[in-house]
Order: C-alpha cells, then structure tokens, then sequence
C-alpha cells in the first residue's frame, strides 16, 4: 500500500466489495498489534477521505473509516483505491486470522459507501487486457509448498484439466448463478430440482447452505452436532398431534392455530425448535412451496417472494416457526406414504445431527472410505466431492480430527436461500470470474 510498499496479507472474498487494513491509530485492538497495518503518514500517495464505513460479516464485523491510496497487487499498481481503514475489529475472527485484511472482488451493486472495488479499476486503469480473474487453490500443500494463486486477466492451463463449464452470472453483487439438483452417493435429494440459487467465494472456508439439506447431508456422511434433548423434547411432544390433525384432514393454516394455546416449552428450548423443524424440510420439498401457517401472521405466502410480508408480530414466535416447517415436511412425507412412526423416528434422527453453534459438525476419520460423494449440478454437469475432498483433517494420529466441510447457512430472501461454495468447491475445482461476459466457470483442478 502507497508508495512505502507496506506488505499485508490479504484474504481474497470473490463476494465482498471493500478492500479493508487495520488503521495505524487502532491502537486499542488486540487483533491490530498482531497484524500489518496501513500507515497513512508513509505514504506520498495517501488521500484522506474520511468518510464512515461499517461491514457485517458472516463470522465478524469492522467499523472504520475510507480512504484512498495506490494498492499493489503483485506487479499491478491501482492508483486513488478507496479502501477502508479498519479502527474497531470486535469479536475472535480477525485476532486469529493469518490475513492482515481483505480484498474484496465482488460487483459493486453492493459496494459500501459506493466505493469503486480494485478489480474495476484494474480493468478501467488498463492494466488487464482480459476482464477475467481465476483462482487455483492448492489444498494439499504443506508449510514450503504453493499455496494457491490468483491470476488477474487470464488462467493458468498448468492448474486445470480439460475445459471450463460456464454459467451466467443471474444477480449481480455476488457472483451468483443458479444451481440444480444436489446429489447424496449418486441419488437425487431433490431439494434443488427445481433450481437453486449459488455464488463461489473464496473468502469462505467450509461450503454452506440452506440447513435442511446440510443436516442431511452431514447425516448421510455421519458428522454429529450438538446432540439436542430440547429438540427431541419438542418433537416428542408435538409430532404426534400435528401429525393427528393432518390425518384429520384439518386445513394446513389451522394446524399451528390449534396448538399455539398449548405451548408448554420453556424459552431455552426456542432455538432449537427452529433449527429441528428447518431440518426436516427434506426431497420433495421442490414440490411443495413453504408458506407461513400461523393464522395470525400476514397471509400465507411462499418463502420464495421477492418481498418480505410485513407481520403484526405474532409471526415471529420461534415455536409457530417450527411449527410451520414441520407441517409442511409432515404433509410431503405422508405425501409418500411414509408411516407415522417412519416419520417421527426420522425426526428424532434429524435431531441428532444438528450442528454446534458455530456450524461445524465431526465425523469419525476412519470412516472416509465408506462416505458417499456429494454431487453438485451446475450447467448440467455433475461436480462431485470425494470424501477426502469434503472432510478437513486436522492433526495426525491419535490426536486427528475432521470435520465435515459441510456448515448450514440460511440466508433469508430476497437474497437467499443461497449456497455458498467456498473453498472446499473450489479446491477440487478450478474457478474463473469472468466479467466481461458476466459469467463463471469451474473445470476439475490440476
């Protein structure tokens, strides 16, 4: 940064906008004294701004302040790049990154503060002659090997092999395009037969999505979460007599009416009845659109709108949520011709595999061999995960741990649901952002 060269490390998020560094004068932060800042005073290109800036992440926050200066990428220098200075890092995550900040690539729809993202001016100050940007992650590199590399205007043909697989970007901000069926050791789980919403992005680590199909994922692979009384508590208590009144033919909308009143869960347990009754929105889901049933919510509409539906505030109660999901399931079970006892034994199961608080579910190493791959379907290719490419192993020996690269994310309309295909996609396969025909491409790494 500036004409002092200052070196930092920079975490490269395909989704984010803002290129962001720890201000000299964040002197109060633990995180900053253990990392590279930006010095403003070094530096004869500096331009002060001074305008506020505050970001929202998935695992931290920043709040600081813009200014410009050249950014040197590599042997490319963006001259008068507005970028953040970071003055307040709360929370864990910057105090244990390895990176000192982030270079944001996504489109500037979502920009902060309206600020012109570095890959824009890289192409508007010509010093790209190709609107492209690839990323090759090495995933098994140790301490002296290569770690990746991100090539601006062009790939690398020694990093991938055959040809890319192209699909248009459909909404700008992220690098969004749609996604088809997601596939558990070669069988459909339909949950995305119908089309689903994905962006790739290299600022994250795991691959997320909606926490339906996630907990079926990590149960089909074995990975084990927070083991929930509360959840089967609920479930035990309230599965029987939803399913009583769908058998009674009772009209959908009216299930949740009739059993708001006898609500006898303490608050504590609130939490987990949402994530318990998300999870068992299971394969025929693409055939039944979710709607909100509570009878005093704001009319029945599918998740899928565009708009949110304003509520009185009834709407909200964790438990009417629950309640919601698990009539639709039960209807797409019963739908099938699933036993009653099939049914509620399968959400106990469910309840099983919920994930820990901060997402990440373990699985037993020595059962890799038995796992099923994991197949995404995108432009009407088939992308499989191995085992070995889906679960990250930390340590050796006996003291060896893994995880599965599979963590729930709901993100609500109008922007999700939505996958997030981070680094353990992109790993296995090599990713190109091509912004001159808004479009991006993935082909087996090499």
């Amino acid at each position: 940064m500036g004409t002092r060269r200052g070196v930092a490390v920079l975490l490269l998020a395909a989704v984010l906008l803002q290129t962001l560094l720890p201000a000299s004068e964040a002197e109060g932060l633990i995180a900053c004294y253990l990392h590279a800042r930006y010095k403003a005073g070094a530096s004869s290109t500096y331009k002060k701004n001074g305008k506020p800036a505050a970001i929202q992440y998935g695992t931290g926050s920043i709040a600081g302040y813009f200014s410009e200066d050249s950014v040197t990428v590599g042997d490319l220098v963006v001259k008068d790049q507005e970028f953040i200075e970071a003055t307040k890092e709360p929370g864990v995550t910057f105090l244990v990154a390895k990176f000192d900040g982030i270079l944001g690539l996504g489109f500037k729809e979502i920009s902060v503060g309206k600020a012109v993202p570095v890959w824009y001016n890289m192409v508007e100050q010509g010093l790209i002659s190709d609107p492209v940007f690839s990323f090759w992650l090495n995933r098994h590199a140790d301490d002296e090997g290569e770690g990746g590399e991100i090539i601006f205007g062009g790939m690398d043909p020694k990093h991938y092999v055959g040809e890319h697989t192209y699909v248009p970007v459909t909404q700008k901000g992220y690098w969004q395009f749609d996604m088809g069926d997601v596939l558990v050791g070669g069988k459909s789980t339909g949950f995305c037969a119908g089309g689903c919403a994905a962006i790739a992005d290299s600022g994250t680590s795991l691959l997320a999505g909606p926490t339906a199909i996630i907990t079926e994922i990590n149960e089909k692979i074995g990975a084990a979460g927070v083991v929930s009384q509360e959840c089967k508590t609920i479930v035990s208590q309230y599965g029987q007599q939803i399913l009583d009144l769908l058998l009674a033919e009772t009209q959908p909308k009216k299930v949740c009416s009739q059993l708001t009143d006898t609500w006898n869960i303490p608050k504590a347990f609130f939490h987990y009845a949402v994530i318990a009754a998300r999870i068992v929105l299971l394969t025929s889901m693409a055939h039944f659109p979710i709607v909100h049933l509570c009878e005093h919510s704001a009319g029945i509409r599918s998740v899928v709108d565009d708009e949110p539906v304003k509520s009185n505030g009834l709407r909200t109660d964790p438990m009417c949520s629950a309640c919601e999901m698990a009539v639709v399931w039960m209807q797409n079970q019963l739908a099938q011709n699933k036993t009653q006892d099939l049914i509620l034994d399968y959400v106990n199961q469910l309840c099983n595999r919920l994930p820990s608080p901060m997402g990440e579910s373990a699985v037993d190493c020595a059962s890799l061999g038995s796992m099923p791959d994991i197949e995404f379907t995108i432009g009407g290719k088939k992308f499989a995960l191995k085992p070995e490419e889906y679960i990250l192993k930390v340590g050796e020996g006996a003291a060896a741990q893994c995880i599965s690269g599979f963590t729930a994310m709901d993100i609500p309309p109008p922007r999700g649901p939505l996958w997030i295909l981070g680094d353990v996609f992109m790993g296995p396969y090599h990713t190109v952002f091509d912004y001159g025909k808004l479009r991006v491409g993935f082909a087996k790494a090499a």
